[in-house]
């Protein structure tokens, strides 16, 4: 649980980088390029795999210690107060586990899924070389990969498949933009506890050390990532 936590943790750095190029006023070209790079690059695909089986294994293992857990007293205490041996994220860790396996669910439908095997349309792009400008234009037709490039006069002519318009029309759903923010919530608090759980559990608990953590553990993993990734759909939703 702790190395597979600590790993998703490393992913979500990576993820909440690359989704930032949602923010760039290009029209999408950045993110729809990063999308291509994410999807094509060998070293990224194997990982990516290394990724589905740490997901996987993190949540199985989360609800079979969820389960241990209740079986080792399934006749509860008469008089509890769990608030004096720990903090309420980490007697609630399964919930939270369970809201953040739905919404991946959820999210790889809407996006991987759709982007690997549904009818993404692809979008020509034409970056000036000399003052940047971007235009764009639906391009009609398929390729035969995911994105062909060339220079046509001072032009850089891009078509590739057009992610970030399914992003734009998803997040105008007031429905999934809620589920979005509230997903974050439980992120943030399942990070409040698993991250500085994971480094405990490995052996990595000492004075020297455990400040630096809980720093990074509350002001990176349980504040800055999830507000990041929350800001994407309500940028969509209220500003696009």
């Amino acid at each position: 649980m702790g190395l597979t936590g600590i790993f998703l943790c490393t992913f979500l750095v990576v993820h909440v980088s690359g989704n930032f190029q949602l923010f760039k006023s290009d029209q999408g070209l950045a993110f729809n390029e990063y999308t291509v790079f994410m999807t094509t690059n060998p070293l990224i695909k194997v990982v990516s795999y290394l990724l589905y089986a740490s997901i996987i294994f993190h949540a199985i293992k989360g609800l079979h210690l969820a389960y241990k857990n209740t079986q080792a007293r399934p006749v509860k205490y008469a008089v509890t107060n769990g608030k004096a041996n720990s903090h309420w994220t980490s007697r609630n860790m399964g919930i939270l586990g369970t809201i953040i396996l739905v919404f991946i669910v959820v999210h790889m439908g809407d996006f991987w899924f759709e982007y690997k095997f549904g009818k993404v349309p692809y979008v020509e792009y034409r970056e000036n070389i000399i003052t940047g400008d971007v235009t764009r234009a639906d391009y009609g037709k398929e390729l035969h990969g995911k994105k062909q490039e060339y220079i046509e006069g001072n032009d850089r002519v891009v078509i590739l498949k057009d992610l970030y318009l399914e992003v734009s029309e998803e997040f105008k759903e007031l429905p999934l933009v809620l589920l979005y923010i509230l997903s974050m919530a439980a992120i943030a608090f399942h990070l409040y506890h698993g991250f500085k759980s994971a480094f405990q559990t490995l052996g990595v608990n000492h004075p020297k050390y455990n400040g630096i953590i809980q720093f990074i553990g509350i002001w990176v993993f349980s504040i800055l990532i999830p507000l990041s990734f929350a800001a994407m759909p309500l940028y969509f939703y209220f500003v696009k």
